[in-house]
C-alpha cells in the first residue's frame, strides 16, 4: 500500500513538473557535450533569445486557456512593429512610435476577438486568415526589403543592459511575474479559467463570456505588439520574414508548459519552463554545430512532443 502511494506521488510529481524535468535534463546534456554551455555569457544569451518567444507564448496562452487558438501572434508582432518603424522614419518621436505599435497590436487583437465572439467565427480559421493578411501586408508595404536605420532610443531596451546584464531577460521575468499574478490573483484570470473550463457554466455563473474572450484577445494583441517592438529593436530592423521562426514555437512552448489545448488549465510557470526548454534546445544545438536543417527537424519534433505530452497529461488527469 505504501509503495503504491509513493509510486503515485512520484507519478503525480513527474506529470505536473515534466517540462521542468526535461529542462534540467536538456541543460545537463548540453553542458556535458559542450562545457562552455554553462558560461554566464551563453546562459544570459539563452534568456535574451527566450524573451520574444516568452512574450509571444504568454500571448497565445491567453487564448489557448479559453479553448481557442490565436495563429495571428507573429503577424501581429510584425505588422505592429512595421507601423511604428515607418512612423520613426517619418520623423515621429520614439515614444509615440512605440505607443502606436502597442495600440496597433491591441486593435488587431480587438478585431480578432470581435470576429470570434460576435460573429461566432472559428478562431483557428479567423486568426490564420488575419495572420496571412498581416504578413502579406508587411511584405507588400516593404516590397520585400528590410526597414533599417532605427534610432538608438528605439533599440535601448532590446540592446541595452543594466550593470552589465542584458535588459531583455528582465522584461521576460517581469512579464511572467505579472501574468502569473493576473492568472492566479485577479477576477479576470479566474474568469479565463472558468470560461476555458466550461463556457456554458461560466455564463450561468454570471460571467460575461464574450467580454472575457474579447479582453483576452486584446491582451494577446498587446503582448504581440510588445514582442514586435522588442524584436525589431534587437534586430535593428523589420524584415520581410519578421518573426516567422516563432510561428509554431509559441504554440509548442505553451502546450509543453501545460496549457491544455482543450482549455481551462495551465500556469505561467509552466509556460516559462516551456519557453526556456525550447530556447535551450535551439541555442544548444547551434553551439554544438548542428546544421540548421536538423535544428528545424528538432523544432518539429518538439511541437509533436507538445501534442503528445498534452494528450498524456489529459489522459492521466482524467484517470486520477
Amino acid at each position: 500500500m505504501t509503495k503504491s502511494v509513493s509510486r503515485n506521488r512520484v507519478l503525480d510529481f513527474a506529470m505536473n513538473n515534466a517540462v521542468w524535468i526535461l529542462l534540467v535534463i536538456a541543460v545537463v546534456v548540453m553542458g556535458l557535450f559542450q562545457p562552455s554551455f554553462f558560461s554566464i555569457g551563453i546562459l544570459s544569451n539563452i534568456l535574451v533569445q527566450a524573451t520574444v518567444l516568452g512574450l509571444l507564448s504568454i500571448s497565445i496562452s491567453m487564448i489557448i486557456l479559453l479553448g481557442d487558438i490565436n495563429l495571428a501572434t507573429v503577424g501581429t508582432a510584425g505588422f505592429s512593429a512595421l507601423s511604428g518603424v515607418l512612423l520613426l522614419q517619418a520623423g515621429v518621436p520614439t515614444v509615440i512610435a512605440i505607443v502606436v505599435i502597442l495600440a496597433v497590436g491591441s486593435l488587431i487583437g480587438l478585431i480578432n476577438g470581435l470576429i470570434v465572439t460576435k460573429l461566432r467565427a472559428n478562431a483557428l480559421i479567423t486568426t490564420l486568415a488575419v495572420n496571412m493578411v498581416l504578413q502579406g501586408a508587411l511584405v507588400a508595404i516593404t516590397g520585400g526589403a528590410s526597414v533599417t536605420n532605427l534610432p538608438q532610443s528605439f533599440k535601448a531596451i532590446s540592446q541595452g543592459n543594466i550593470g552589465g546584464f542584458p535588459t531583455l531577460p528582465i522584461v521576460l521575468i517581469v512579464a511572467f511575474i505579472a501574468f502569473h499574478f493576473i492568472w492566479e490573483r485577479t477576477a479576470f484570470g479566474r474568469s479565463l479559467f472558468a470560461v476555458g473550463g466550461n463556457a456554458r457554466g461560466a455564463y450561468i455563473a454570471g460571467i460575461d463570456v464574450d467580454k472575457v474572450k474579447i479582453g483576452a484577445y486584446v491582451v494577446s494583441g498587446l503582448l504581440s505588439g510588445i514582442a514586435g517592438w522588442l524584436l525589431a529593436g534587437y534586430m535593428g530592423a523589420v524584415t520581410a520574414s519578421f518573426g516567422t521562426t516563432y510561428e509554431m514555437q509559441v504554440i509548442a512552448a505553451a502546450v509543453i508548459g501545460g496549457v491544455s489545448l482543450t482549455g481551462g488549465r495551465g500556469s505561467m510557470l509552466g509556460v516559462l519552463a516551456g519557453t526556456l526548454l525550447l530556447t535551450v534546445i535551439q541555442v544548444g544545438l547551434s553551439i554544438l554545430g548542428i546544421q540548421s536543417t536538423l535544428i528545424t527537424l528538432a523544432g518539429g519534433l518538439m511541437i509533436f512532443a507538445a501534442v503528445v505530452i498534452d494528450a498524456l497529461r489529459n489522459l492521466y488527469n482524467s484517470r486520477s
